[in-house]
């Protein structure tokens, strides 16, 4: 299967799901095979939300939207441009262990492998095993030549050559002692974070606001805390936030939210809340739902020298800050095809499988 195939296949993808770009999805007669696959897939997405009640129709929508625009030719080709993907190599089998946080959490994984020339076999999370399925069947219409190169298991795992895994710490130690053996990437638990000067535009604070909120906070790109110059005025972050006070009208949303604040109040910890966010100072990054850790910082320098000794659990850092890496206000969840999770090259990798 030629490279310049994939590629295509994944374009088509991307012009399908740009479909369902909102919550109001409006189908394009121009969609390569959408007589058979547009009304299924309203179904799907349908079913994925009652599944999993995180995954409301906007973050659906947005998920799609974000992978619609990922996949264009222009992207993929400006991707794969620093790579040498060979045309003719023999493939190997890579198991791929999803999380299900998110919609299509592990879609990057996906498409990598088989860009790559590789076989996916992938095991999904229970909270996410429908979105991905029913693409891979899309691909496979596109490009029938994938139907040998997808597969996905129920079961535990076998005949394979590498491994991509994510997971939380814990299950990392599980993952390490079972796949240690084989090539591998195993994630843990990454959090972002966002560093405030106080001279920020009130549209960056509203963009931050998308950063904290969206997929109610459950990706690793969201950010969980924000670092604060000392006697900065919290009503400039408060008033950025506020466009995101909807959040609160879901109820799994406002049950995290409810049992959080009870838990502090009763344990007499120090909060500020706006009614539907909880700010607490702490020197963790892993904030539970409906709460921002928050920390105060002397210097911009000192700070990016903290940051430094503690990028192994930072997965993203917003800013304007000019802090090395950082990336602009509202972006945290429509990463680049290269902007690789970890900073781990999930391509260089599999090229020298």
């Amino acid at each position: 299967m030629h490279l310049e195939e994939r590629i295509n296949a994944f374009v088509s993808l991307g012009e399908f799901l740009g479909q369902f770009a909102s919550e109001t999805p409006t189908k394009n007669d121009h969609v390569s095979y959408n007589d058979t696959f547009y009304e299924p897939f309203l179904n799907v997405l349908s079913q994925a939300k009652h599944h999993n009640s995180w995954f409301i129709d906007d973050n659906l929508a947005f998920s799609c939207k974000s992978w619609a625009e990922a996949l264009s030719e222009e992207n993929i080709k400006q991707w794969i441009s620093n790579y040498e993907i060979p045309q003719n190599q023999t493939p190997k089998t890579v198991a791929v262990i999803m999380a299900g946080n998110v919609p299509l959490v592990g879609f990057h994984d996906f498409i990598s492998v088989l860009l790559s020339g590789h076989i996916v076999k992938a095991k999904l999370s229970s909270n996410d095993s429908l979105l991905l399925p029913f693409l891979a069947k899309y691909l496979i219409a596109v490009a029938p030549a994938f139907e040998d190169r997808i597969s996905f298991s129920k079961d535990q795992l076998k005949d394979f050559d590498a491994v991509i895994a994510t997971g939380s710490n814990n299950t990392a130690r599980y993952f390490d002692y079972y796949f240690g053996k084989y090539p591998h990437i195993i994630r843990k638990n990454r959090n972002s974070v966002a560093v405030i000067t106080g001279k920020e535009t009130p549209e960056q604070m509203e963009a931050l606001a998308d950063d904290v909120f969206r997929y109610f906070g459950l990706g690793c790109r969201n950010v969980s805390k924000v670092y604060l110059p000392k006697e900065y005025d919290l009503d400039h972050f408060f008033n950025g936030i506020f466009s995101w006070k909807h959040v609160i009208n879901n109820h799994k949303y406002i049950n995290n939210y409810d049992y959080n604040k009870a838990v502090y109040l009763m344990s007499n910890v120090k909060l500020l809340d706006n009614e539907f966010l909880l700010l607490k100072e702490d020197k963790g990054f892993s904030s539970p739902i409906s709460v921002v850790f928050y920390e105060n910082y002397d210097s911009i320098e000192s700070l990016a020298t903290t940051l430094s000794e503690e990028q192994e659990n930072i997965q993203c850092i917003v800013s304007e800050a000019g802090i090395d890496g950082q990336i602009p206000f509202g972006t945290a969840q429509s990463p680049a095809l290269w902007d690789y999770a970890d900073g781990v090259d999930t391509l260089t990798f599999l090229l020298n499988l």
